[in-house]
């Protein structure tokens, strides 16, 4: 709850009484809805409506004005014209009333909104939003009817809010408390979403937010969520390429906003989402069952094409469809024709036909194998009552049994059936089994449980040395000495200043081979300004004074060139979320790295073993592990220079982006051989 008012949001959760100003009968307007919602909650509280020209609206009769109420409402709404807003608010916070909500939209100048509330404790949700709903507390003040349930909505659109609740209502879910959070004027999401901390009826959140503002406030609060039991899905947009313009290094085209989001997520234990649908779907399997245990997942299946349809999508969800002991086998066996496989997919080979209860007796024996850690069951069942009538009871016993096996063993059982709504997938709803009417939604929704289940990444604490940073002179070099002392390691090197000759005696500096460097060019291989290969002075004197006549005096790096064999290539870098703040990338380097970006994201600073989870989750990880017989490079190594480059970057306040690219890591560790630093 917000500490700016000593009423805070009190007023929106279960008033003692609410007035609707610009109550209307007219079905068509924004009063109609907002009336007629508060009057079903009228056992509950004092309802009062006002319009200044109606005497009466829905049999009721009507109030002038807020002043000429019997009393000061707790909650008042308004659905008045824009030009109206301002005169309702500020009659509103002049009386004392707690809670405003507007729904008003097309406001041009909302700084007399502003002025009147900060002369008052009145709080404010919207302009410009659909309306709350809380079913605890028969509480709807919003443009449409919600069914009661256990997801609360909370969404800074509000007709895509209403979509996720019609979505829900379809899938026999319900709401439990639905805010629109508008414009934001005054009460912001992140306040919405701490009121639902202690709401008990909520077990699943629905997030949408089109910006995440003070995005630490919107992380404290994710995450205290988790801790109180309650699950986020979050919805958001900023995918596209034009998100990804504004920075200057290749990390900003390597990620998308969507890759902070998802880091930010996995900070709170929250699963990003891409659809409405998507988030419907993983509710409904949060809601009816148990989160899976891991990845191991059976797939049970009356159909060999859509076992390996089944199989193909779960892998792809990032689950495994994992061998089974000998001991489930020769189980499922027992079980099954001698013609069915008992390897996973386990199809049944028509024994459901002579059978229909096989169904349940195959998922109860994987579910209580030990040997998985969810069942999916894809195919026909749930068809049986509707074609054959007469096995409609059998089927239904056997979906009770299935319903049965996943309480007993703790292990969901997901099931895709080609039936559409009918008497057994009621059953399996009323005994908690999720059901969908195709197998990419049920993997799906498989694989946001599984990623809600794991624990979320530890925080870090800063590293010491950060604090200690000198400050460095600009283009590579300097940026090479920051980083060298933060503890990423450079091959030899030196700077030759502009104009002036290459030192005597340089090979006792700097071992040849040679690379030359322009200092000063962010992206050097664009202007020419890298000549690698240089194999004795000779021929980085000639480099050098070619670079100089094409490129002008400038300074200029001589380095050692790395030459080791079976080096792989990485880009570790930083950047300054503007919500979230600093945030560490590592991903496939070299001049190329933006064409097919590899890459993993984290928020900063991470620990170690963070580090190490982002390695292996590129799809560049078996050149790190030991590719075909090569030895396998020091992960060490690279993780040390992740931390390092997030310590920078957290140590700095003037720094926006850090990139090392490439990072070259052999078996016998890391060395950075081109750096940049950009600063406010």
């Amino acid at each position: 709850m917000s500490q700016a008012t000593p009423h805070g949001l009190a007023a929106f959760r279960d008033p003692a009484s609410v007035a609707v100003v610009g109550a209307s009968d007219d079905a068509a307007k924004w009063g109609h809805w907002l009336a007629r919602g508060a009057l079903e909650g009228e056992r509950r509280r004092r309802v009062y409506l006002v319009n200044t020209r109606a005497r009466q609206v829905l049999d009721r009769n009507c109030f002038p004005s807020l002043t000429a109420l019997p009393e000061v409402p707790e909650l008042v709404a308004v659905a008045v014209p824009a030009a109206g807003l301002v005169g309702c608010v500020r009659e509103a916070a002049g009386l004392g009333v707690p809670g405003l909500l507007a729904v008003t939209a097309g406001i041009d100048d909302d700084r007399p909104i502003r002025d009147a509330l900060a002369r008052s404790q009145a709080r404010l949700i919207g302009p410009n939003c659909l309306g709350i709903y809380d079913a605890s507390a028969g509480l709807a003040l919003a443009w449409g009817r919600f069914v009661p349930g256990t997801i609360a909505v909370v969404s800074q659109s509000g007709q895509l809010g209403l979509e996720i609740a019609h979505l829900a209502e379809q899938a026999g879910l319900g709401i439990s408390r639905f805010v629109s959070v508008g414009s934001q004027l005054d009460v912001t999401a992140p306040e919405v979403l701490e009121d639902l901390i202690g709401h008990e009826m909520t077990s699943v959140v629905a997030l949408y937010l089109e910006s995440f503002g003070d995005g630490a406030r919107v992380l404290d609060v994710l995450t205290r969520l988790r801790q109180a039991g309650k699950q986020v899905l979050v919805l958001t947009v900023g995918g596209s390429e034009a998100s990804r313009a504004a920075a200057r290094s290749h990390t900003g085209s390597m990620t998308s906003r969507l890759d902070v989001v998802d880091a930010a997520c996995r900070a709170a234990g929250a699963v990003r989402v891409d659809t409405p649908k998507q988030l419907v779907d993983a509710a409904a399997l949060i809601v009816r069952s148990r989160l899976p245990a891991g990845r191991r997942t059976a797939i049970v299946t009356d159909s060999g094409g859509q076992g390996a349809i089944a199989t193909d999508m779960a892998e792809r969800n990032g689950l495994t469809v994992t061998g089974l002991p000998a001991v489930t086998r020769d189980a499922l066996a027992g079980l099954l024709p001698a013609h069915a496989s008992v390897a996973n997919p386990v199809d049944l080979a028509g024994a459901g036909e002579q059978d229909v209860r096989v169904y349940g007796s195959v998922v109860a024996t994987l579910a209580a194998s030990g040997a998985v850690d969810a069942v999916v069951l894809t195919g026909y069942f749930g068809s049986y009552a509707q074609d054959v009538p007469s096995a409609g009871e059998t089927e239904a016993s056997t979906a009770r049994l299935i319903a049965q096996a996943a309480q007993a063993s703790g292990v969901p059982v997901i099931v895709h059936s080609m039936a559409g709504p009918g008497a057994t997938i009621d059953v399996l709803h009323a005994h908690g089994v999720a059901t969908y009417r195709d197998i990419d939604s049920a993997v799906g929704a498989l694989r946001v449980a599984r990623l809600l289940a794991e624990p979320p990444v530890a925080p870090a604490s800063p590293r010491p040395a950060g604090a200690t940073l000198q400050p460095a002179s600009p283009g590579y070099y300097g940026a090479r000495r920051l980083l060298a002392q933060a503890g990423v390691r450079f091959p030899p090197a030196l700077l030759v200043p502009a104009g002036q000759p290459l030192p005597a005696r340089l090979e006792s500096q700097v071992p040849a081979p040679f690379v030359l460097k322009a200092d000063w060019a962010e992206h050097k291989t664009e202007i020419g300004g890298v000549a690698v290969g240089l194999a004795d002075v000779a021929a980085l004197t000639a480099a050098l004074a070619s670079m100089t006549a094409r490129l002008g005096h400038h300074g200029y790096v001589v380095e050692h060139m790395d030459t080791r064999p079976d080096v792989v290539e990485l880009i570790v870098a930083a950047r300054r979320d503007p919500a979230f703040g600093p945030v560490v990338v590592v991903g496939t380097g070299g001049v190329t790295a933006e064409l097919d970006p590899d890459s993993a994201a984290e928020l900063a600073p991470c620990s170690r073993e963070t580090a190490t989870a982002m390695l292996r989750r590129l799809r560049a990880w078996p050149l790190l592990a030991g590719w075909r017989g090569r030895a396998a490079a020091d992960i060490d190594s690279v993780a040390e220079i992740i931390l390092a480059v997030g310590a920078v970057l957290c140590a700095a306040p003037d720094i926006t982006e850090v990139e090392v690219n490439p990072v070259r890591v052999a078996a016998d560790g890391a060395i950075a051989v081109d750096a940049l630093i950009v600063r406010d």
